[in-house]
């Protein structure tokens, strides 16, 4: 039988039992799917990771530019040192660091509303402060540096000393830092880049300010900011803030050329006057070889009348103000009456109390030996500044307000002799008559007297108890070591016929104080306006405690308020 082989074939199978073929196109659609799926993915991490990265640059930011942060105190100051173990090095570094962060916007800022409550405004020159705080002269000697001073929440910022031309100051190294004690001693010399200078940098500030404002940057946009067109002080350009600039003479004039003096002064005055809200007439340093023979009442007013002429001068609508620094060194009934006479015949409208001294004040707590490094450079030439001077500014701004506020000298009696207990009360230097004084007398006693390591501190006025000093004021001792004379301890004691007190000077006629000298917190500062001050000026404080010392001074205070 024959065999039949069947071939193979493909089956072959109706249509509609055939499986669906998936079209080309669904298949390009899944990928897209997926692809999209994992964009999708993609986006999102970057979304989270980007806020995330916003987020932190952002609080990073806020914090780093925020003078409350204590980075500022315990991390950049003392990297800084670090850093830069000559003194003068290291403030150099920080003000070209600060004006470089302004440059970006990220410099540091007081920000919250410390000031926005109204608790710490003053009243001072026909200008409302924000706040009593202000910095003192040396931390930016030329201008470099105003508006990001203003910006850490000072009520005032000082610039200077300017001379009239560039001087070098004395040799370095020149600035040597005492850390345990947070101290400093400096003998700079008036180191200056001139007033030429400073002047074009303070001018160039205020045409930008005017550009910004929409006003132009030429000389009519300056003039409209100087006289008052743009609602701000015309020196500080802050609402609520206000600019002085310190003028000094150069080294090379002699202060018995008292002429030559007062063109050194009035130079300064001519050249800067119109940038500043206040000028400072500084004869109190005592790195500037017979400077503070000018503090005599007769130079001295002759030079404060030459600078009131120079100010009627400047050319803007409104005056600057116009106040002397002082040295706390010349601390005598007869210096201090000597140098408010001046400020009264001269017509200057008040008074810095306190600078950098010769004399040495004893380390802290009372017994404490400096280290063997620290105690060599204490014995550096140069003025002193640090927080063991601020009983001694205490005392001296309740002497200078004592003073001042009795006025002007009088004239002399009439022919006529006036009752015993109208007699005008005589402010005379010559300390012939001991009745010609109303004032507390200071008595030099013996250095070694209140020497004794088994008695305690006392402060330097015995008239004012520990209970009446603020809680937390330390009593510190105030023996001292002066390099170039004798220092007596200094006691108050009370004129043995003391005339009735005068009635006090009208709010337009009083003199005002600012008080610089060992003011590092709130509570020093209240003390400081409770005896007489307007301003509290700080610098040690804020070489050692930072850009945020300003705001900690002024929370300090609004705290210490809600206590009372």
């Amino acid at each position: 039988m024959r065999a039949i082989f069947l071939r193979p074939s493909i089956a072959r199978v109706h249509p509609c039992f055939r499986s669906p073929r998936v079209p080309a196109r669904n298949a390009s659609t899944a990928s897209e799917t997926a692809t999209n799926a994992r964009s999708f993915a993609t986006r999102t991490k970057n979304f989270v990771y980007g806020t995330a990265l916003t987020l932190g640059f952002t609080s990073g930011y806020l914090y780093i530019t925020d003078t409350r942060s204590s980075v500022h105190e315990w991390l950049v100051v003392p990297a800084l040192r670090l850093a830069y173990p000559d003194g003068e090095e290291a403030h150099h570094a920080g003000t070209r660091i600060l004006k470089a962060l302004y440059s970006f916007g990220l410099h540091p800022r007081e920000r919250g509303n410390v000031d926005q409550t109204g608790h710490l405004e003053v009243e001072i020159f026909g200008h409302t402060l924000s706040n009593p705080i202000g910095t003192s002269a040396g931390i930016d000697k030329g201008g470099e540096v105003p508006t990001p001073l203003l910006a850490l929440g000072p009520g005032i910022v000082e610039v200077g000393a300017v001379t009239p031309v560039p001087q070098e100051g004395n040799p370095k190294p020149r600035v040597f830092r005492i850390p345990s004690q947070n101290a400093l001693i400096n003998r700079y010399g008036f180191n200056s880049e001139g007033a030429e200078i400073v002047a074009a940098r303070l001018r160039q500030r205020v045409r930008e300010f005017a550009y910004h404002l929409g006003l132009g940057m030429d000389e009519e946009a300056e003039r409209s900011v100087l006289d008052g067109e743009a609602g701000v002080p015309p020196g500080s350009l802050t609402p609520g803030r206000l600019m002085a600039v310190q003028v000094a003479k150069n080294k090379t004039t002699s202060e018995t050329d008292l002429e030559a003096v007062s063109r050194d002064y009035t130079t300064g005055v001519k050249l800067l006057g119109k940038y500043a809200d206040i000028i400072v007439v500084n004869v109190s340093s005592p790195n500037t070889p017979g400077l503070r023979t000018l503090q005599n009442v007769g130079p001295l007013t002759h030079l404060l009348s030459s600078v009131v002429q120079a100010v009627e001068q400047v050319d803007r609508k409104s005056k600057p103000a116009i106040m002397v620094k002082v040295s706390p060194d010349e601390d005598s009934e007869e210096q201090v009456l000597g140098i408010c006479e001046a400020i009264w015949e001269s017509g200057v409208d008040g008074v810095i109390v306190g600078n950098t001294t010769k004399k040495r004040p004893d380390p802290l707590p009372r017994g404490y030996l400096l280290p063997e490094k620290e105690a060599n450079i204490i014995l550096e030439q140069g003025g002193y500044s640090g927080p063991q001077m601020f009983e001694r500014t205490l005392a001296l701004v309740q002497r200078y307000r004592k003073a001042l506020d009795k006025g002007p000298k009088q004239p002399p009696a009439s022919s006529s002799p006036p009752p015993k207990t109208d007699k005008p009360v005589s402010t005379s230097n010559t300390g012939d008559n001991p009745e010609e004084s109303v004032l507390e007398k200071l008595e030099p006693t013996s250095a070694t007297a209140s020497d004794d390591t088994n008695s305690p501190a006392k402060p330097s006025n015995p008239s004012l108890s520990a209970k009446e000093l603020p809680s937390e004021v330390p009593i510190l001792s105030t023996n001292i070591d002066d390099l170039s004379e004798s220092g007596p301890v200094l006691s108050m004691a009370t004129s043995p016929d003391p005339a009735p007190a005068p009635a006090p000077q009208s709010i337009e006629k009083r003199k005002v104080i600012f008080a610089t000298g060992g003011i590092t917190n709130g509570t020093q500062t209240r003390a400081i306006l409770d005896a007489g001050a307007s301003v509290a000026m700080v610098y040690t404080g804020l070489i050692y405690g930072g850009v945020g010392t300003i705001t900690r001074i002024k929370q300090e205070m609004i705290e210490d308020a809600k206590k009372r």
